[in-house]
């Protein structure tokens, strides 16, 4: 794991020669930020090479690159205008102006109310919109004041839902919340309203862990919602439970997970499967210029038996051994959020075990991004940060696959296929929720066949998530520390 450490060192190693310039030159302060971006794009960015705004022969001195810069308004003006066919091969790269909000959304801090919504319209054609709690926070407002998964939400502040207002009545930092009666899929205000305050939460992203017994069979059931650095203690703790109980099965529920750090990708799949340190976990692919100035050695990524983790000043802390229950069968809940680190660990998992899924088709996210900074080797730490503003990036730089350099850039397809039916989730972590109940199924039955739903159930496609609006929403990066 310590070759994250040698990227860091060798990334300053490579500005020079990629840029050809330096903080030191005479940057005009009206493009001081958009250096920063040009710079960072031009150094790292995955499509680099196809960008014509982003090519190293582009300009020839200085002042026509500052003539170029100053010929945007603002940061995420050119950044968006150097992205390759965004929406397109190009989806998940961005940039913030609020650096802070970014890191701590990285640790699960965030200012939430602590639901998790998803958005479906009335089956009448009205237009009108309903929400449905998927999840709720522990320890968060919703979660102190009765809100469960499952409640369903037509109101707020006495407000009817729609696809026009819906973002604009759940933004502000408090509301009052109307509580419905399904309805047959057009609900009705039951009478009962919460007011609901937003606050400062971190999410664990070790939702449950326990063991289950059914017959012979004990299952270990882990639900885990983020990719979270903070948390790789928690997930090994969880491991070290599943390997006291001598568990006989495996299954990890990331239905809500939309990635984060492969460093902890990483942990979790050793976790899993005890490979030896030797076996190759996953390799990356970085623009030519990053490929061609570094070791391709430091872009190989192996397993580990140990969590060293270290903060931006380099203080270690959390050095332990990994628990491993060493399986040589796993099974996955995924669904249509389960993204990027997610679809790493199946990835990664499936030259070396029998790599098993239940739930809908995931993301398809192989690419991931690093976090850049206005600094001499765009890090938090580096040279010549400039204190002057809060902006950073987050573009892709990388696609990644597992040791036989696959990867599913349309996302993993389950073989046993069930969605959530929204008008009965069913309690997390209960034997009887219904896409736990048929993982479980699969692994004493074997039974492969699809859950075919009753037709009045809640099948609509969801318009609307509340978790798109994270800054970490589907993301997949490394750590520079």
């Amino acid at each position: 794991m310590k070759k994250y450490f040698k990227l860091k060192i060798l990334f300053l190693l490579i500005i020079t020669s990629l840029t050809g310039c330096s903080k030191s030159e005479d940057i005009p302060q009206d493009v001081e930020i958009n250096d920063f971006v040009w710079g960072g794009m031009n150094a790292f960015y995955k499509w680099q090479g196809e960008v014509p705004d982003l090519a190293d022969n582009k300009f020839s001195t200085r002042e026509q690159l500052n003539s170029f810069l100053a010929g945007f308004s603002s940061p995420d003006q050119l950044f968006n205008s150097l992205l390759y066919r965004p929406g397109d091969v190009d989806r998940f790269s961005w940039i913030v102006d609020d650096y802070v909000a970014l890191e701590n959304s990285f640790q699960g801090i965030r200012l939430t109310s602590g639901m998790k919504l998803v958005g479906v319209q009335y089956s009448n054609g009205s237009g009108d919109v309903y929400v449905v709690v998927r999840d709720v926070v522990i320890g968060s407002d919703a979660d102190t004041k009765g809100i469960t998964r499952g409640m369903i939400i037509n109101e707020v502040n006495g407000t009817q839902l729609t696809s026009s207002n819906i973002n604009d009545l759940l933004a502000p930092d408090s509301y009052t919340v109307s509580l419905a009666d399904f309805n047959g899929g057009n609900p009705v205000a039951n009478g009962t309203t919460v007011d609901i305050v937003k606050g400062q939460i971190q999410e664990n992203a070790v939702k449950i862990a326990k063991v289950i017994t059914q017959g012979s069979n004990k299952i270990g059931y882990l639900m885990y919602n983020q990719f979270s650095t903070p948390h790789d203690g928690d997930l090994n703790n969880a491991f070290a439970t599943f390997r006291n109980e001598a568990i006989t099965d495996l299954i990890i529920d990331l239905r809500y997970n939309g990635g984060g750090s492969v460093r902890s990708a990483t942990y979790l799949a050793s976790m899993i499967s005890g490979q030896p340190t030797t076996n190759v976990f996953s390799q990356q692919i970085w623009n030519d210029k990053v490929m061609n100035s570094i070791d391709a050695n430091l872009f190989i990524n192996n397993f580990t038996n140990r969590i060293e983790n270290t903060n931006s000043n380099g203080q270690v802390i959390l050095d332990e051994a990994i628990n491993t229950v060493n399986l040589s069968s796993v099974y996955f809940i995924v669904s249509d959020r389960t993204a990027s680190a997610s679809e790493l660990v199946i990835n990664g998992l499936l030259p070396y075990m029998d790599v098993n899924l239940v739930g809908t088709q995931t993301v398809g996210k192989q690419v991931g991004s690093i976090t850049l900074y206005d600094s001499d080797d765009y890090t938090r730490t580096g040279p010549n940060f400039n204190n002057n503003h809060t902006w950073a990036m987050q573009p892709i730089v990388l696609e990644i696959q597992n040791s036989r350099g696959e990867n599913e850039p349309n996302g993993y397809v389950p073989e046993v296929i069930i969605e959530e039916d929204l008008s009965n989730l069913g309690v997390l972590g209960d034997p009887t929720e219904p896409l736990l109940a048929r993982t479980i199924q699969y692994i004493t039955t074997g039974s492969r066949g699809s859950t075919t739903l009753s037709r009045n159930t809640m099948l609509q496609k969801s318009i609307w998530n509340s978790e798109m609006k994270n800054l970490d929403y589907n993301n997949m990066y490394i750590e520079l520390k």
